[in-house]
């Protein structure tokens, strides 16, 4: 039963966040561009971030701790875990590394930009956001695909 648990907030962990990117990618940046000019989209982008990145934070924190107990209680140990467990442990390293990128130096300069009324400066920190956002979510889906393929337990 706890191993059941652990799992499905693992899991949900994971749902939130690259689910989240998801969305944002998919739906919501392409419906900002069609409806608001660049000074209020911008501002918009600023505020989804600061709410949406509280969760990432959750994930963050979550998804290690609950992938640590489901190793030691599945596997006992990183040692004898399959290789797909190392795979997903090295793609989550490499999206904490890319959020952390986002979340240190391109969204203060995105926060400033718009303090500034620098539509201009803000519009190249929103295109630096947005590829890596758009790489993060590659490797969500990537960590995804590889959950998806494993042997079941």
């Amino acid at each position: 039963m706890f191993f059941n648990s652990l799992y499905a907030l693992h899991v949900l962990a994971a749902l939130i966040w690259v689910g989240g990117m998801f969305f944002a990618w998919m739906v919501l940046r392409p419906a900002t561009g069609a409806v608001l000019p660049p000074p209020q989209r911008l501002a918009l982008w600023s505020e989804v971030f600061r709410r949406f990145f509280v969760w990432v934070w959750v994930a963050v924190a979550v998804l290690p701790i609950s992938g640590m107990g489901l190793l030691q209680l599945h596997f006992s140990g990183f040692e004898t875990a399959p290789r797909y467990v190392q795979v997903m442990m090295g793609l989550y390293i490499a999206m904490v590394a890319l959020f952390l990128r986002i979340q240190t130096l391109q969204l203060p300069e995105l926060r400033k930009a718009i303090a500034a009324e620098d539509w201009p400066a803000g519009g190249q920190a929103m295109a630096k956001i947005r590829r890596l956002v758009a790489s993060n979510l590659l490797l969500g889906l990537a960590v995804v695909a590889v959950a998806a393929a494993r042997p079941q337990f």
